[in-house]
């Protein structure tokens, strides 16, 4: 095996291919253009995202983390299988990485000296990150971000000084619930990668699991062979919990949100805790109910789990005025019951309380200037409240106005979108607040900015120094449980009398897992887009536009939700034309169509 495992390379100099690879590397880096093929999709793919991350590509900066847990449960059930591969490879320069689901680095071990100073010099060692967001493309954190075994060679690492390095990465999924709980990597140097080094990788992560499997104990086992069993016999939701593990069958994950899906495993868990086993009913954050039936696994009095079947009944569109009793009341105008959202009110409101500047954060449609006004009304029901917009136009009277606005007896100021500012305006902006924060006046108004994302500006920095205090204001698909009250909120305020318009479960369920790139905003659009087509009966999902109309058969991680909805854009912008949208993705045509059907993509008809 080790003589297959490397090859000789090439003292002399590096292949055509390799200076080919370095001078895309380049040209990525300094036009953010390429010629088409010129790069391995999986890794132009994580280019982007490194750019997008502000990955630095000239140094290698991991994340040392503070007093890390090395001796994991992981850690342990792995050391046999890397210590016996490790003997077996000990004439290879082959380095052998372990981490967690994070790519906190747990374990390295090395039988080259010189590599092992390599990789001490790059900090791929334990207790430092190596996730994309810490070093960029790597075969440890690339392998995270897809989900998938990952190799990179050479080249192809984002920061150049791991190019003369080259990486298998594989994801170790735990044997009982499916999730990555971890990556086998094995790293070499470039000169001596072949072809058997991913190979390899993945005949590792497949022995840690079954390590794993084994660590996890007889009951564990006997759990996982009676949700199988139950799986393969019911088409329906199935979950199964212990005292350390919780698994769901696909079709729960495919028709249950985030917040459904946490709701109904902690039901099971207390129920395993307390021996309420049996039959029952619980209510959904989404609105509906769902039937719990509990099978007990093992000792009937001691049961070491259990097998739920569930059964989801009809989602009710809940009432704008209902609200947990000893609850917070919601801000007036606004809905949403979710700890995201509400700790983003809370936190504005206090803000206001103190009277120190603050400035929102939030992408656009998420609700920041309706959130700001709905604050300033609960405290002070005859508000005077100034709002000015830098988003219209380039107004020659802005620093005037701005200045009789802060002088002259508002109460609250926000200034919209100044990240939209020119120079300028930008420097007028900060000489008049500058004055405003100087004179020792208690009369000041509170003045708030609002703005997307900081990081696209990096001029901000002075005017963002006056507003000591941040607030995000979280999109829409991180509190997706909020949208059947949304609906509920914008169909009332939008109904003309008559026959109320019902939204179906289905459709509220649709709603429920969109990817909103829009926000609240979208979504409220999307409302007022149906109600002027139907105005009474039931909305079902036919109703629906187009735009809402795709949903994925599983949840999406973080970046293949970005990547779908920069599809879904890009096909909007090439009016359905899909080598068109690739091109502009840099994406394979093959690879667009794959992306498509993945992510359950309806084309809106242009």
């Amino acid at each position: 095996m080790a003589g297959q495992l490397v090859s000789p390379g090439e003292a002399a100099g590096e292949t055509a291919d390799q200076k080919a690879l370095a001078r895309s590397r380049i040209l990525f880096l300094t036009s953010h253009s390429l010629e088409s093929g010129a790069v391995r999709t999986p890794i132009l793919a994580s280019w982007r995202r490194s750019r997008d991350m502000r990955v630095a590509a000239n140094q290698v900066n991991p994340i040392l983390e503070v007093n890390p847990d090395l001796d994991t449960f992981l850690s342990r059930a792995a050391a046999p299988v890397l210590n016996g591969l490790l003997s077996v490879m000990a004439e290879q320069p082959v380095s052998i990485v372990l981490t967690d689901r994070h790519g906190l680095v747990l374990t390295r071990l090395t039988g080259d000296n010189s590599l092992e100073r390599r990789l001490d010099a790059v900090g791929l060692a334990p207790g430092f990150n190596y996730a994309e967001n810490s070093v960029g493309t790597n075969g440890i954190g690339t392998a995270l971000e897809v989900g998938a075994p990952t190799h990179v060679f050479g080249h192809e690492h984002y920061a150049e000084r791991l190019e003369d390095l080259a990486c298998a990465g594989v994801p170790i999924k735990h044997p009982l619930t499916g999730r990555t709980v971890g990556v086998v990597d094995l790293t070499c140097w470039r000169r001596d990668a072949g072809t058997l080094l991913l190979a390899l990788a993945k005949t590792t992560a497949q022995q840690v699991q079954t390590a794993l499997l084994n660590a996890s104990g007889i009951h564990e086992r006997e759990l996982l062979d009676e949700y199988l069993r139950v799986c393969r016999r019911s088409s329906g939701i199935v979950l199964a919990v212990s005292p350390e593990v919780g698994m769901l069958n696909e079709h729960a994950r495919t028709v249950l949100s985030a917040a459904e899906q946490s709701s109904l495993l902690t039901h099971a868990s207390e129920a395993l805790a307390t021996g309420r086993l049996g039959t029952h009913e619980v209510d959904l954050p989404g609105g509906g109910t769902a039937r719990m039936h509990m099978h007990a696994v093992g000792d009937p009095n001691h049961p070491s789990g259990l097998v739920v079947r569930v059964v989801r009944h009809a989602m009710r569109l809940p009432d704008q005025h209902a609200s947990a009793a000893g609850g917070p009341r919601p801000l007036p105008g606004l809905v949403g019951t979710v700890p995201v959202w509400t700790h983003a009110c809370h936190e504005v409101e206090q803000h206001f309380l103190s009277r120190e500047w603050l400035a929102v954060v939030g992408e656009r449609g998420v609700g920041k200037l309706a959130l700001l006004q709905a604050v300033q009304l609960r405290r002070q029901p005859v508000p005077h409240i100034a709002v000015l917009d830098a988003a219209v136009g380039d107004d020659p009277s802005w620093t005037s106005l701005l200045r009789q606005t802060v002088t002259r007896g508002a109460d609250s100021v926000v200034l919209h979108h100044v990240d939209r500012l020119g120079p300028a305006r930008l420097r007028a902006t900060c000489a008049v607040l500058q004055e405003c924060r100087s004179e020792d006046s208690p009369a000041h108004p509170w003045v708030v900015v609002t703005l997307n994302n900081p990081a696209d500006r990096t001029d901000l920095s002075e005017l963002l120094r006056l507003f000591p205090g941040t607030v995000y204001v979280p999109p829409l698909r991180l509190h997706a449980e909020d949208i059947p009250a949304l609906v509920a909120h914008f169909t009332r305020r939008s109904g003309e009398g008559g026959a109320p318009l019902v939204w179906s479960s289905e459709a509220l369920q649709i709603l429920s897992r969109s990817a909103w790139p829009g926000n609240i905003e979208q979504l409220h659009h999307v409302v007022r887009w149906v109600m002027a087509r139907r105005r009474a009966g039931v909305v079902e999902p036919e109703h629906l536009p187009p735009e809402v109309r795709s949903v994925s058969r599983r949840a999406l991680n973080t970046m293949e939700s970005l990547e779908r909805d920069a599809i879904v854009e890009a096909l909007r912008d090439c009016g359905g034309d899909k080598e068109l949208a690739a091109a502009s993705l840099g994406m394979s045509r093959a690879t667009i169509y794959r992306r498509i059907r993945a992510y359950g993509i309806v084309e809106t008809p242009s």
